[in-house]
């Protein structure tokens, strides 16, 4: 019986592999550039004669808002007359997901050019509904990284596992392009759990939303992304399923579903807010800046060719900015795994006169326990060396789903830092190992006191005591204190998630975290 059982599984494992044929090279495409601006689209009209009052200069507006980051989205295809450019690490097929879909075949059908770059390692499961988009002529859709099987999760795992050492590094890059008139870029994927609009576990997160010269350097990069030979059209994975047939069946699907997404509270509440009013009717108030700069990761890094220190560019202009700090350093960053490197770098900046604070998930508060004990390793020498931290608490009455490597829902998901109160930035980048050495990140960096000002508002009010735990070491003994009084022990965490963590901190894994 057991010779019978082990001979199943083995031929179990040969069809999941014989059916798994690795991913072969892109054909070779044409040089696809984004569309300049131009005049006569409502984007147009509402931003070129600002620009043309702040030469040399880009605006920013920071997003920490859930439902004004989708309704800026929204409102943009709405009104994009030209091209729509969008590249996201997640794209999920629920109420927000869908609706912004939506939004994008209906500026195909007016004519505009959208061009949709998704992550393949999420994407792939919905692999029938990107290959319906596809369909529509004007709407190309390509997967970054992907895999070369579509469906099943036993080709999936036997892919995995065959090719790790590409497919364990993606694209976590995010970007929402209108008209190349204005920017979206930050830390949101596309999904409810990013707009506020979830029903269990909503993230805190934040976005620049940009217009100027700066546009146009995001629009270079997602051109890098989009021509990279790791980005393929979803037509040659999926040839059958790009056809007329699908795309139609997806329009009847989501239409069907517009009533009660139209009903919902996250509807109901982008109606009723005046401050939403006014952004969505083009009063969209800026700061404005002649010091920024856009910075991605070479695509190619996905395949072990990046540039920089471990082949970061972010990392790359990311240090100078952190060792440079000589008054304040405030770190947001909801996976923190600094390392050694980075925890002396973050020592030496406190020692020297700095005040140094890091924002970060609780473990209570994280998704990923083993994130969290990758952080707690060095938790101790960054105190003892001046650094002060704090652990954002799960939202009040939910606790977030849990899991050792999986994402089910964090409470903290803003990647962001401002320096002496003047520079700041904003992006996709965690200050963790992944970030730096796997997954291709991206960010923009501004000088503006007014925009730092904000953020560090942002880190205040999120590590007050209503909202997160300060961390201090008190004769060698860690302390968690709020509001309420002080914990001996790791809060509101259970003895699973403890373990997890534990598990996490001796296995050697840091790398991947």
């Amino acid at each position: 019986m057991k010779t019978t059982f082990v001979r199943w599984l083995v031929g179990i494992a040969a069809t999941a592999l014989a059916g798994c044929a690795g991913l072969g090279p892109r054909p070779e495409l044409p040089e696809d550039r984004a569309i300049p601006p131009g005049e006569g689209t409502i984007l147009d009209g509402i931003i070129a004669p600002v620009e043309v009052r702040h030469p040399g200069q880009s605006g920013f507006r920071l997003v920490s808002e859930g439902p004004e980051a989708f309704a800026i989205r929204a409102r943009s295809a709405v009104a994009a007359g030209r091209s729509l450019d969008v590249q996201t690490y997640i794209f999920h097929d629920d109420l927000t997901g869908g609706f912004l879909g939506f939004r994008l075949v209906e500026a195909a059908d007016r004519g505009v050019r959208v061009r949709l770059l998704v992550d393949d390692m999420d994407a792939r499961s919905r692999n029938y509904a990107f290959a319906a988009l596809d369909a529509h002529p004007n709407i190309e859709v390509r997967m970054f990284n992907p895999f070369a099987s579509r469906s099943g999760q036993a080709r999936f795992a036997a892919e995995l596992v065959g090719d790790f050492g590409r497919l364990n590094r993606r694209m976590h890059n995010k970007s929402w392009i209108a008209d190349n008139r204005i920017a979206i870029v930050g830390g949101r994927n596309l999904g409810n759990e990013y707009f506020g609009a979830s029903e269990d576990v909503n993230f805190v997160d934040l976005d620049f939303a940009m217009v100027g010269p700066v546009v146009r350097q995001v629009s270079e990069s997602f051109d890098r992304y989009w021509n990279s030979s790791a980005a393929y059209p979803i037509s040659v994975l999926a040839p059958d399923e790009a056809n007329p047939a699908a795309l139609e069946a997806l329009r009847k699907r989501i239409e069907a579903k517009l009533p009660a997404a139209e009903d919902s509270n996250f509807a109901r509440e982008l109606r009723m807010s005046d401050a939403l009013q006014r952004l969505t009717s083009g009063d969209w108030p800026m700061h404005w800046s002649p010091s920024f700069r856009f910075v991605s990761d070479d695509p190619l890094k996905v395949l072990g060719e990046g540039t920089g220190p471990a082949g970061s560019r972010v990392l790359e202009h990311l240090v100078p900015v952190v060792k440079g700090a000589r008054t304040r350093l405030t770190v947001i960053s909801p996976y923190f795994v600094p390392g050694k490197g980075g925890t002396a770098i973050l020592r030496d900046v406190a020692q020297a006169g700095a005040d140094v604070g890091v924002l970060t998930n609780s473990l209570a508060a994280n998704d990923v326990a083993a994130v969290y004990g990758g952080y707690a390793q060095w938790r101790e020498p960054l105190l003892e060396g001046g650094v002060k931290l704090w652990e954002l608490k799960p939202s009040p009455g939910i606790e977030a789903k849990a899991s050792m490597f999986g994402s089910s829902g964090a409470s903290l998901h803003t990647k962001s830092l401002a320096a002496d109160g003047r520079t700041l930035f904003v992006g996709s980048f965690n200050l963790d190992p992944r970030s730096a050495s796997l997954n291709t990140e991206q960010g923009v960096f501004v000088d503006s006191e007014e925009l730092a000002a904000q953020l560090e508002a942002l880190f205040a009010r999120d590590s007050s005591g209503e909202r997160a735990w300060s961390v201090s070491l008190d004769a060698g003994h860690l302390r968690w204190t709020d509001e309420d009084g002080t914990y001996t022990r790791t809060p509101q965490a259970s003895a699973w998630r403890k373990f997890q963590a534990w598990l996490a901190r001796v296995l050697p894994i840091q790398s991947q975290l």
